[in-house]
């Protein structure tokens, strides 16, 4: 196993066009089950110029119509900061396209509980959660500071800190591992559009000021090397200059690449669809036993069947930091975490309408009342049980 390394990730801000529909999605699904926390839905958007398309299976008692769906696509458009024309795509003057219909009813019959089974996974699939003792987050030094830069440049936009701002953005961090513990930060890479009066020495020495040096604090040196706007220029952007669609972020969304990934999206998905809410469990069981001390990296994999409640599989890695042996660590998990999906729905709390929130920034790594599988409330236990 390699110690010594470099290792990168990236975020982007909720303004990029991928993230516009990340957020468009889970708005939807937010609204359907605040009306009916049962909806079953699977909404997916695409956006480009002056344009917003959104399609999907959804069954729901809730009454939103077309109507409805329109005034949200909006609203969110304009919550993001598209309000101006100049931008070739704002929340007034862009066509919206709504195609949503029934969720298939073989699907559906796989899912529902009856007095003579258990609900089962809405899909088959393979989904991983990851944690590491690197941050007091449980999180990969690189996409943690990555999301926080993004997150500060939306901040200082929408804050008017830096008012030359526009809503596309992503940001870069490289982190250098001795001995797999980071060390130091070696490059930052920001690229934020911009108006167009905005010289790039301005852009370079605010974006530095206002938004690098907050976010890295102490980590903070003048060795790093600091990539800002690389092409010198970067007015055009948004769904004008790139489109956009719901799920195209995935390993934004997640441990930036140090963890695998099952492939499936989270975005626009109800929790009976295992690809998020299973993912959000093993993120959860990850976390839970780093917190206890029995390893001080850990990867989680679950896969299911779709129809079946019980997981065909149960993986766990530690990458050799573990403190106990693996084969007891599984048992474990198995004893203290049911992994069925209508448990996970219920020990987490996810028919509630949270899902906007998760859309930008990241799922994982977020200690706020929404993020309930940040929680660490099994580390005690694990750590008893395992008699350490």
């Amino acid at each position: 196993m390699r110690n010594n390394f470099l290792f990168t990730s990236e975020s982007v801000t909720e303004g990029h066009p991928d993230k516009i529909c990340d957020s468009i999605s889970d708005a939807f699904l937010d609204e359907f089950l605040r009306q009916d926390p049962d909806s079953r839905v699977a909404v997916e958007t695409m956006v480009t110029t002056d344009f917003v398309v959104v399609s999907g299976e959804v069954t729901s008692k809730a009454n939103f119509d077309k109507k409805a769906q329109e005034e949200l696509v909006r609203k969110i458009i304009r919550d993001i900061g598209y309000d101006n024309k100049d931008l070739m795509f704002d929340t007034e003057s862009c066509e919206v396209i709504l195609r949503l219909h029934a969720q298939s009813p073989d699907i559906s019959q796989g899912v529902t509980a009856t007095e003579e089974k258990e609900q089962g996974a809405g899909d088959q699939g393979l989904m991983f959660g990851y944690a590491s003792n690197e941050t007091e987050e449980f999180m990969p030094m690189p996409i943690l500071l990555a999301q926080k830069l993004a997150q500060k440049l939306s901040e200082v936009r929408k804050n008017n800190i830096l008012p030359w701002v526009r809503p596309d953005g992503k940001t870069q961090v490289s982190v250098r591992y001795e001995d797999n513990k980071p060390t130091k930060i070696e490059t930052v890479v920001i690229a934020t559009q911009h108006a167009p009066e905005i010289s790039q020495e301005e852009i370079s020495k605010e974006i530095i000021d206002k938004v690098i040096k907050p976010v890295i604090g102490n980590l903070w040196n003048d060795k790093i090397k600091i990539h800002i706007n690389p092409t010198g220029k970067f007015v055009i952007g948004g769904p004008h200059a790139d489109a956009g669609l719901t799920g195209r972020k995935i390993i934004v969304d997640t441990y930036g690449g140090f963890g695998r990934h099952g492939g499936g999206a989270f975005s626009g998905k109800d929790p009976s669809k295992v690809d998020r809410s299973a993912s959000y469990m093993c993120r959860y069981i990850a976390k839970n036993l780093v917190a206890a001390g029995l390893a001080d990296r850990c990867e989680v994999q679950l896969a299911y069947v779709i129809g079946i409640a019980e997981p065909v599989s149960l993986y766990v890695n530690t990458f050799e930091t573990n403190k106990i042996p693996e084969n007891q660590i599984e048992d474990l998990v198995r004893k203290n975490f049911d992994m069925k999906p209508l448990e996970i729905i219920s020990q987490l709390d996810l028919k509630r309408p949270i899902y906007k929130k998760t859309s930008s920034y990241g799922h994982f790594g977020r200690n706020e009342p929404e993020f309930t599988w940040e929680k660490i409330d099994k580390a005690e236990i694990l750590k008893q049980s395992a008699g350490l």
